[in-house]
């Protein structure tokens, strides 16, 4: 991702070259599978603009317990969940949100990114990306189902992310398939969504500039 590449701009590049290289069958295999999820109605389960976000305390890297509860007392809190380091689109988030923290911060909110990976797991995205945010273990998706905001990989895409190297239990735990989908919440003093973006297709991310947007006129 360029340093003046939009996050859609360098997801679109990143499609481009995919649809390029995936074989069709598997590509429209893949292409099913988003629309099964999305009809799930699995956006609509979660929590909406003005809901209360229920608090967590999650591990970060380090195995420090990280909650959202005491740090709105100083400004807001931008949350952001994606599925792991495996995933193209959840690096080129993450870099992006990387991209805006200073303005972020100068705007005096935090930003927490969530993913059910492990702590070693997620110590190496954040390695790969450098970033300078808190990212926090949801083991076996456990906050991410409370939001309703959990999907199982299903049986027809496995094989497939299998021959693209990916091994989902390698970064979640033996058996476990469970992700989340992207969502990003903007959360106020007392847990009040501020903004809300919750996304049934992977390949969809809230741009980092929106957010920004909300939290200079919130």
């Amino acid at each position: 991702m360029s340093e003046n590449q939009t996050l859609q701009e360098a997801i679109s590049a990143y499609q481009s070259g995919f649809r390029q290289k995936a074989p069709q069958n598997v590509q429209e295999t893949m292409a099913e599978a988003t629309r099964d999820l999305i009809a799930s109605g699995i956006e609509d389960r979660a929590p909406a603009l003005g809901d209360t976000l229920p608090d967590f305390t999650l591990p970060n890297h380090q195995g420090k317990p990280v909650s959202p509860s005491g740090l709105t007392e100083d400004g807001p809190v931008v949350i952001t969940f994606y599925r792991g380091g495996w995933c193209p689109y959840c690096n080129l988030e993450l870099r992006a949100y990387q991209s805006i923290l200073p303005e972020l911060n100068a705007l005096g909110a935090k930003l927490l990114a969530i993913t059910p990976e492990s702590p070693d797991n997620s110590l190496n995205t954040m390695q790969k990306n450098e970033l300078a945010f808190e990212v926090l273990t949801d083991e076996h998706s456990d906050y991410a189902r409370q939001l309703g905001l959990v999907f199982s990989l299903p049986e027809s895409l496995r094989p497939i992310y299998a021959q693209f190297g990916i091994d989902i239990e390698k970064h979640n735990g033996k058996g476990d398939f469970d992700l989340p989908v992207p969502a990003t919440f903007v959360v106020g003093k007392g847990g009040e969504i501020l903004s809300r973006f919750v996304n049934a297709d992977y390949t969809k991310r809230q741009e980092p500039r929106e957010v920004l947007a909300v939290l200079n006129n919130k």
